[in-house]
This record gives C-alpha cells, sequence and structure tokens, in this order.
C-alpha cells in the first residue's frame, strides 16, 4: 500500500479515473474459482478474504471514503453447515489478524446486519471491533453480515411503527429521511457504485433501498480474482458515466 501522499494525490486525480465516495461490491464467485482449479470451496472463501483485504488497500490508496461488502447474506444459513461454520471461522480469523493492520490504517469498521443466529462470542467479536475502530476517521469499512436488504427495510419499519405507536412520531410525518434514519446504514451516504464480480447480474438483496440511483458495474472476473486491473477498469466504466439521479443535466 502506498504511503506517498504525492502518488496517492496523482491516483485520485488520474484521467479517465472519478473516485466514488461510497462502493458497494457483492464479492461473488469464490466457488466457482475453487471449482476452476479442482480445490474445495474452502480454499475459494480463503481466496476470497485475500482479495477483500486487497480491495479495502485500493480503496485507501484510491481515496474511497465507504466501502461495503456483501460477505454473508441472511439466505446463506441455508448452504451446508460445515461451509457456513467455516465462513464464519474466516470472519474471526480476519479480524484478529487485521484488526491492528485496520487501526494502524486509519480504518473504522461497521458491521451492519441481523444479529439473531449469531453465538455470543461473535457477537462479542463484532462488537469489540466496532468499538476499538469507532474513533478511526480513515475509510469505513461496512460488512454485511447476516443481511438481507428485504429484512433490513422490514426492521427499519417495525422500528417506525413503535416510534407511531409511542407518539413519538406522527403517521403524516414519516419521510424518506425517516426510513434512511431507521436502517443499517443510517448516517452512511447512499453508494455510488455497485459492483457485482462472477458475471451474476442481480442484486441478490444487498442494499436494495440505498441502491436507488447507484451505478451498477458487474464484471466477469470471480471475486478472488479481483484485483487493481479490475478495479481502475471500473472507475474508467463509472467516469464514463452521466449520473442524473432522475434529471436532465448530470451530475459530477
Amino acid at each position: 500500500m502506498s504511503t506517498d501522499p504525492a502518488i496517492d494525490s496523482e491516483l485520485r486525480q488520474r484521467p479517465g479515473l472519478r473516485i466514488p465516495r461510497h462502493l458497494g461490491v457483492i464479492m461473488d464467485g469464490n466457488g466457482r474459482w475453487a471449482r476452476a482449479r479442482g480445490k474445495p470451496r474452502t480454499e475459494g472463501h480463503i481466496a476470497g478474504v485475500k482479495a477483500l483485504r486487497r480491495l479495502v488497500e485500493l480503496c485507501m490508496r484510491y481515496g474511497v471514503d465507504h466501502l461495503t461488502v456483501f460477505s454473508f447474506s441472511s439466505e446463506n444459513w441455508t448452504r451446508p453447515r460445515d461451509e457456513v461454520n467455516f465462513i464464519f471461522g474466516l470472519l474471526r480469523r480476519f479480524v484478529a489478524s487485521d484488526l491492528e493492520k485496520l487501526m494502524r490504517n486509519n480504518v473504522q469498521v461497521r458491521i451492519i446486519g441481523s444479529r439473531q443466529g449469531l453465538d455470543e462470542s461473535l457477537q462479542r467479536l463484532i462488537a469489540e471491533v466496532e468499538a476499538k475502530t469507532a474513533a478511526n476517521t480513515g475509510l469505513q469499512l461496512v460488512v454485511a453480515f447476516n443481511y438481507g436488504g428485504k429484512a433490513e427495510i422490514t426492521e427499519a419499519m417495525r422500528s417506525i411503527a413503535r416510534d407511531v405507536a409511542a407518539g413519538r412520531i406522527a403517521p403524516d410525518a414519516i419521510t424518506e429521511a425517516t426510513v434512511e434514519q431507521a436502517l443499517y446504514t443510517s448516517g452512511i451516504p447512499d453508494p455510488d457504485i455497485i459492483i457485482r464480480t462472477s458475471g451474476e447480474r442481480r442484486f441478490s438483496n444487498f442494499l436494495l433501498w440505498q441502491s436507488a440511483y447507484s451505478e451498477l458495474i458487474f464484471v466477469e472476473e470471480n471475486w478472488p480474482d479481483f484485483d487493481e486491473s479490475t478495479f481502475v477498469r471500473v472507475l474508467e466504466e463509472y467516469a464514463s458515466r452521466e449520473r442524473r439521479f432522475g434529471g436532465i443535466e448530470a451530475v459530477t
């Protein structure tokens, strides 16, 4: 990772690139990556963690403020139990091995999703990493873990309904901002780009509310193969898009 401010400034100002404030990533294709190499799926998940480390470093180098990654869907519970346990173990090892580096690089970690179904030790680990990095002011790494977009919106509606029932808010006073404040991502800007790897072209229940005006970029590479050349290609594609947000003039 570059530590030279002049180099980092040059990266951000590179012609043909536009740096998003918030990047969302559906990290797909670990199993396909492993199968293509005759390896077990677990090897694909290990390679996927390495790709995540690369992306975190790239976001820091290029000046991305927020990175949200889809690491474990609430629908992934239907996978074989051994695989689910392995993924949970990877999260534990990622935190244990990378927390010091994240602290050193001023990265703030926020983990969004339901805590239901997670054992107490994992919940404590999540709380610990969030607390230890809470004061950091650099890249905000948002990990969507045991997350589902529909479940997030449903829980937000329940929270608002409780406020209405308690008389804290009138139904007519509910706005889009009210909903946004009740989401897991409260206080985080909506993603400018949603990337999905492995050639699939669907949201798979990821940031459904927040991605209303996100630029969607699909890449053929499986997630473990996502590297700087792919990252730069995404930024070049983003720079070629005109963002109008329903208007006529492009918004930069």
